[in-house]
């Protein structure tokens, strides 16, 4: 993932991409789904939550340029404002955390005390001087549950991932083969890995969101994935965020599946 080593002056602090900027308001989306208890097969993977409905890109920008056209509204000041979704050179996260969003757990993830950490982060940096939220402090405590689930071990250590053992980053934005070591630890991930994220505490009681857009769809067929083309592939992916890995890595994802599939 070459692209987080540009720009690293605007991850830094935004005003080196915005120089007008004084604020960033940061929202969580919830896109939790409680389990459905589908009938599985070995004739087909997971996917993972996040990725499951239509791609929450598109679906955040809408609802913010809702926000900041109600904004517009209801306040008699004129200012500037930059929507970001995942796709600009800042850092949500820690914006998210900054602003009182929730605290980082030792998965990486921002976690929320009602909320879990199944929410999309978006982004509005504005000119308006706004009065910044309180961080919440770290309610982690001695709990190693996320850390222990990790199929690949990509935890060496708490709040630390290594990108390079991450079941989300193989599937999703590994382009080569992956080596068997890992491949074999994978599962039934044909995109993404929500294990870390399941297993918290957090996420135990979690609100099931009431967007539709964000709702479950079935993955597809692993017998089906082998035979897609270029065609089929992009109508099967089109309008979800799982357009993000391609062609050959969704068939390869698919045979590595398969393969373990058969091993249960």
């Amino acid at each position: 993932m070459r692209y987080l080593h540009r720009h690293t002056d605007s991850r830094q602090d935004v005003r080196a991409w915005l120089p007008w900027a004084k604020s960033v308001v940061v929202v969580a989306s919830n896109y939790h789904q409680k389990p459905r208890n589908a009938a599985r097969t070995k004739h087909q993977g997971q996917i993972a939550m996040y990725a499951r409905g239509e791609d929450y890109h598109v679906v955040l920008r809408e609802k913010l340029e809702q926000l900041v056209q109600k904004t517009r509204e209801r306040i008699d000041i004129p200012f500037q404002s930059r929507i970001c979704v995942d796709t600009s050179a800042i850092i949500e996260r820690e914006l998210a955390a900054a602003a009182g969003i929730g605290w980082i757990g030792k998965n990486t993830m921002v976690l929320h005390q009602s909320l879990g950490s199944f929410f999309f982060l978006g982004t509005v940096i504005t000119d308006l001087a706004l009065v910044p939220d309180t961080p919440v402090p770290d309610h982690c405590g001695t709990c190693t549950r996320c850390l222990d689930a990790c199929p690949t071990d990509a935890f060496p250590k708490p709040y630390v991932m290594d990108a390079s053992r991450c079941i989300s980053y193989l599937t999703i934005e590994h382009r080569d083969d992956i080596e068997p070591e890992l491949s074999d630890k994978i599962g039934d991930w044909l995109f993404g890995c929500d294990d870390c994220q399941t297993v918290c505490p957090y996420n135990r009681d979690a609100p099931e969101t009431t967007e539709s857009r964000f709702q479950t769809e079935g993955a597809p067929n692993l017998d089906d994935i082998q035979r897609w083309d270029p065609a089929t592939y992009r109508q099967a992916v089109r309008g979800k965020a799982t357009e993000r890995a391609k062609l050959h890595m969704w068939q390869r994802n698919a045979e590595i599946v398969r393969r373990n599939l058969k091993k249960t």
